[in-house]
């Protein structure tokens, strides 16, 4: 028999019985989500508790970075007037230059220490932004995102604020980070040095307010939130709508910068800083050692990966949250900062290696989004079997003893697995 025609009959079995397999497996995955009563526990929780808008009992204040991640479970819970309604307030007190706050909260709990401002258009809230961070313009413009793709209202564009109309304050804030938050020299998003996604800086006073003691650096959360900020601007713009910049040859630009400067091949990880006038760290530290799960996820789902490298950051997270006991993939950071370098927040707690489901359950659409069902159905499910097991939703989780920490009934870990769970429903309804 010729050799080449063998190969070939060879291959095509392959194909043939590979694709049935992968079907095979593709529905029995399916049955066991659609199954999963888990999911339906959670997601009625979810939604009972998403009746409020505050981040948690802890909080009195709405942030547009927790918001931005419920919204889509706050719609079931409430109709769409009072969501519409919560989101407009952060452009009510956006600032003149553009910038968005990072939560509102009624005057008479405004007893925080915060530097608060106000607005005529806004009477009866106030609101603060804290300034070590790069994610609240990019959030506003993803939540609305979420809330046009859900209600299909796009009237919320073309409503005027201060004689401004909310796709124009929208463009505004974008255009903020590129005055204000933009590194020339490398074509990308800066911010103040904090742990990966996190807002509080190492040293120095009130961790959220930038002081002279600030180091500026980028990372690759920042970047990857506006990136996707800009995907979903030009998503929902009018079509007739005459935009300020070219925001696709930006995202272009931004992509291949973050690939030039923030992702590292030769380890398949990205780095956790690129500093702009030093690092707080000295000089042997090896801070590059040190993962970053939070930043990685949404750079996964800005789409900044190939498939092969999803894989492997996907299993760099497992391998991490294998050294701890009660670990998943949402611990923020490992190893932590030591405690002498990062006075602000010890090792294990809260932003410095705490387990956020908040952030690590957004891996489940990164993954689906590259065809990796069963990887996210695994990194979920410790998640969701840890929301059951303590009855409740909570800010973050100690990875050494497994004790729930933070805030309680906290609307972002709600969010996030309400989201989470109807993507991998969505996904074994198309595969059953």
């Amino acid at each position: 028999m010729n050799k080449r025609f063998l190969f070939c009959l060879i291959f095509l079995c392959y194909l043939k019985f590979g694709a049935s397999a992968q079907v095979s497996g593709d529905r029995a995955l399916a049955q066991t989500i659609l199954t999963n009563k888990d999911f339906d526990t959670v997601q009625a929780k979810s939604v009972k508790l998403l009746s409020g808008f505050s981040a948690g009992t802890s909080y009195n204040e709405v942030w547009i970075r927790d918001f931005n991640t419920f919204i889509k479970g706050s719609l079931k819970a409430h109709p769409k007037e009072e969501v519409r309604k919560m989101l407009l307030m952060f452009f009510k007190i956006q600032g003149d230059d553009g910038n968005i706050v990072d939560g509102v909260v009624e005057t008479t709990k405004a007893n925080v220490g915060y530097d608060y401002r106000h607005s005529d258009l806004l009477p009866g809230w106030e609101a603060h932004k804290n300034t070590v961070e790069t994610d609240q313009e990019s959030s506003l413009v993803q939540a609305v995102r979420k809330y046009i793709d859900v209600t299909g209202d796009v009237s919320i564009l073309d409503e005027q604020i201060g004689g401004k109309s909310v796709i124009s304050r929208i463009e505004d804030a974008m255009n903020y980070i590129m005055k204000d938050r933009w590194s020339a020299k490398y074509g990308l998003v800066t911010g103040a040095t904090t742990i990966d996604w996190g807002d509080i800086q190492a040293d120095g006073g009130w961790g959220v307010a930038v002081n002279q003691k600030t180091k500026w650096a980028i990372d690759i959360y920042d970047n990857a939130m506006f990136a996707m900020a800009i995907k979903d601007f030009l998503h929902f713009k009018p079509k007739d709508y005459k935009t300020s910049k070219n925001w696709n040859a930006i995202a272009s630009s931004l992509k291949a910068n973050v690939r030039k400067y923030l992702w590292q091949s030769a380890t398949s990880k990205y780095i956790p800083h690129l500093y702009l006038d030093g690092s707080p760290f000295p000089k042997e530290f090896n801070e590059n050692q040190i993962l970053y799960t939070g930043g990685s996820i949404c750079a996964i789902l800005a789409g900044f990966n190939t498939k092969a490298e999803v894989i492997e950051i996907n299993r760099q997270m497992l391998a991490a949250a294998a050294k701890e006991k009660f670990a998943t993939i949402g611990m923020t950071v490992y190893p932590p900062y030591p405690k002498e370098l990062y006075p602000n927040v010890a090792p294990y707690n809260y932003q410095n290696a705490g387990d956020w489901t908040w952030f690590g359950g957004r891996m489940t659409g990164a993954l689906l989004n590259y065809g990796l069902a069963k990887e996210a159905y695994a990194d979920l499910t410790p998640m969701t079997d840890r929301t059951i097991k303590n009855n409740g939703f909570f800010e973050w989780y100690n990875v050494q003893t497994g004790a729930p920490s933070g805030s309680g009934s906290f609307r972002g870990e709600a969010g996030v697995l309400y989201d989470a769970i109807s993507l991998l429903k969505q996904w074994a309804t198309e595969h059953k």
